[in-house]
């Protein structure tokens, strides 16, 4: 296989829909796609109204006149864990809410609708010249802020970002309104909405029900945006998705619009090299560590599981997302391949004479200041600071996601806990640590820390070790254990609902105070050794982008992933590996085969009712109507990665036909490279969808309000 040139091919980009190619366009037509290409974006019933930012971190689709939004189970799983105890484990058990009143709202979980976004490269990038990244970020932010504070005069619910494309060559300007009331309608059980856990995470064939609904909740008055009240009342958008229980077919059009968070494709070879050996190793080793201790705290105990779950499918899914993607870079030669294709940017640039501008819209005439993309000082950055980062990813993977709460509160101290009391008496200043121990376990924290700060001395470089080893190894004999029992037992930190005074001479030996302290100086110490060189890279990667650019300017071209928006298109189809085909969608019956397993696999288990319902002869209106059967998950040819979890996956019509939920495991290296003969997105089939709410849990009102055909 190989990378020819790495232009845009049929199925591959994240393309924004603003400035949409008139050639992607077309080719979208000859795949299926019915629309007018303005109901894509500009219309008031445009495709793109449907679609949301789901928290910051998933996508959704809103699919009702009453602001019912369909989500992945795995984006609802923290605001599902939050509303679940012991008593009523809805993450288990499931949860149907019966009417509005019953919808439960959750703390902090809002959603975005896109309602502009245009290109300001031509503002943005000409007060950018000659600085550092940290000056330009300031420049951008101040702009941003402007252009916020003016938006706000206009319409208070509006917000804007400013955010860089093709690697910071272009800016675009995106005006998005937010949505603070989203409240929890419908979650099947964990059986099925996790269904085959880590075991068939990121794997074809594959039977998950991903899904979860939620609903938008407005102002009475207004029917706008507003922060959580029991007087608000459901929103009522101008438009929402249709639902289709018409099905698919091989070849048949797909599109999937949504918010996929972060991809690299422009970058170098040194980079992917980077990533596979100093982060994707890194995080493959730590969380090996870390979830065989959650896992087995969690087997052990109800409470812990709950305390736990989403901490644990959060580390957990790119852990094995980093083993897929270092094997596929490995088997397909990526590194090589990349070098070759460097060499052509190299050999043009040479035989062309062309210099890059310093920061202008790729395409421009160079003028003064003009650079030349230089592969060895390229080489040689990414060398000078591999140590610090790998050293950067195992301090993140210790201390810093998903870490214990002496950790957390440790670091809370010496960056943004509030301070309390009066201002002009530092003696009665103090901080406060609210009671959270419903979220968190002490066995097993306790454990975490002391294995994962363990593991940390045994993997990282002497260099970049804390001051508090000197401590452990001083007054703990080098126990780890002890250590960490010692900080729990004695730091004042571990207090709950107690002043901690904080201008005492208690509160600066306090082994908490200082465990936070040496862990906050080493992370400085790091990030110190990665600015050093970080300007450099990030100038010749943006080069490099350029070039390829201007060497392929009569190509269309689309830009990594950065969280907005963006459409991607293909079609509904299999795959073959080793000769051998994948088939395109699962079926009742392979999940209730998969269930039948349960005893050799806890995570194929699932209660007597889904068995019963799975092993029906009649599946009613949601059996397709050429297999007669009840279709589960499919796959198609779309450009994902992570953040598009929820995205709706449209037809040609711009019906709703499921939402896409994970990658396959052949292709895991696809946000470097995306490979055209083996990447397919996995959909959890709408159909599915709809039969568990109808036939599980019996919510007919819900159903009513989908009016899906």
């Amino acid at each position: 296989m190989c990378l020819c040139s790495l232009g845009a091919r049929a199925d591959e980009g994240m393309w924004t829909m603003y400035n949409l190619p008139t050639a992607i366009y077309e080719q979208m037509k000859q795949y299926g796609f019915e629309l007018p290409m303005e109901q894509l974006y500009q219309s008031d019933n445009a495709v793109k109204n449907a679609v949301v930012n789901f928290g910051g971190y998933c996508s959704g689709v809103v699919v009702s006149p009453n602001g019912l939004v369909f989500t992945n189970h795995h984006c609802g799983f923290d605001a599902i864990r939050r509303h679940s105890t012991v008593e009523h484990d809805y993450m288990l058990n499931g949860f149907v809410a019966q009417s509005y009143e019953e919808e439960l709202p959750n703390e902090d979980l809002f959603v975005s609708f896109m309602v502009e976004q245009k290109d300001v490269s031509d503002v943005i990038l000409p007060q950018l010249q000659g600085l550092n990244a940290d000056r330009q970020g300031e420049i951008v932010d101040s702009i941003e802020n402007a252009w916020q504070k003016e938006v706000r005069q206009q319409d208070s619910t509006l917000r804007v970002e400013v955010k860089p494309f093709y690697e910071g060559n272009k800016y675009y300007c995106t005006t998005y309104r937010d949505f603070e009331d989203v409240r929890l309608v419908f979650t099947v059980p964990k059986s099925m909405g996790k269904y085959g856990g880590e075991t068939d995470n990121w794997m074809w064939p594959r039977q998950t029900c991903d899904f979860s609904v939620f609903r938008i909740y407005a102002d009475p008055k207004t029917g706008g945006p507003a922060k959580y009240s029991k007087d608000n009342t459901p929103y009522h958008p101008k438009s929402w998705a249709p639902v289709s229980l018409q099905g698919y077919k091989p070849g048949d059009f797909a599109m999937i619009m949504g918010y996929p968070g972060s991809t690299s494709r422009y970058l170098s070879s040194y980079g992917i090299q980077e990533r596979r050996d100093a982060m994707n190793a890194t995080m493959i080793q730590a969380r090996g560590v870390k979830q065989d201790i959650m896992w087995r705290h969690m087997q052990s105990s109800e409470a812990v599981r709950i305390m736990y779950e989403s901490k644990y499918a959060h580390s957990s899914n790119y852990w094995k997302n980093s083993i897929g993607m270092n094997k596929c870079i490995d088997s397909i030669g990526l590194i090589r391949q990349k070098q070759e294709f460097e060499a052509k940017i190299r050999q043009w640039q040479d035989s062309t004479g062309y210099l890059l501008p310093p920061l202008s819209p790729a395409g421009s005439s160079p003028q003064a200041g003009a650079q030349y993309l230089d592969f060895d000082r390229l080489q040689r950055f990414y060398q000078q600071r591999f140590n610090a980062l790998r050293a950067l990813y195992y301090w993140n993977e210790t201390w810093g996601r998903e870490c214990d709460e002496m950790t957390a509160r440790a670091r809370r101290v010496h960056n943004g806990i509030e301070v309390k009391g009066p201002e002009k008496n530092k003696k009665k200043q103090y901080i406060e640590f609210a009671d959270n121990t419903k979220d968190w376990d002490q066995a097993t924290d306790r454990e975490l820390l002391a294995a994962l700060m363990k593991n940390y001395r045994e993997h990282v470089d002497q260099h970049y070790h804390p001051d508090l080893f000197q401590t452990v190894d001083r007054d703990f004999h080098g126990d780890f254990r002890a250590y960490v029992d010692h900080l729990y037992d004695h730091s004042m930190l571990m207090a709950n609902g107690k002043k901690i005074m904080i201008n005492k001479k208690s509160y600066d030996k306090d082994p908490g105070v200082l465990y936070g302290l040496s862990l906050t100086e080493l992370r400085a110490a790091l990030r110190a050794d990665l600015t050093a060189v970080a300007d450099s890279i990030a100038q010749q990667e943006r080069l490099l982008c350029a070039a390829k650019l201007r060497m392929e300017q009569d190509l269309p071209n689309y830009s990594d992933a950065n969280f907005t928006m963006r459409m991607t298109y293909g079609q509904v189809g299999e795959y073959s590996l080793g000769g051998r085909p994948s088939g395109y969608y699962t079926t009742a019956r392979s999940l209730w085969e998969k269930m039948q397993k349960a005893d050799e696999n806890v995570e194929y288990f699932a209660e007597p009712v889904m068995h019963e319902l799975l092993s029906a002869k009649d599946f009613g209106p949601y059996g397709d109507p050429l297999t007669g059967t009840l279709q589960l998950c499919f796959l198609s040819n779309n450009d994902i990665t992570g953040g598009n979890s929820g995205s709706p996956i449209f037809n040609g019509k711009g019906e709703l036909m499921g939402l896409a939920f994970d990658g396959n495991w052949d292709s895991l290296s696809s946000d470097i490279f995306f490979d055209r003969q083996l990447a397919r997105t996995i959909n959890v089939d709408i159909r599915f969808v709809l039969f568990m709410m109808d036939c599980w849990g019996h919510a007919d009102r819900l159903l009513k309000e989908i009016n899906a055909r």
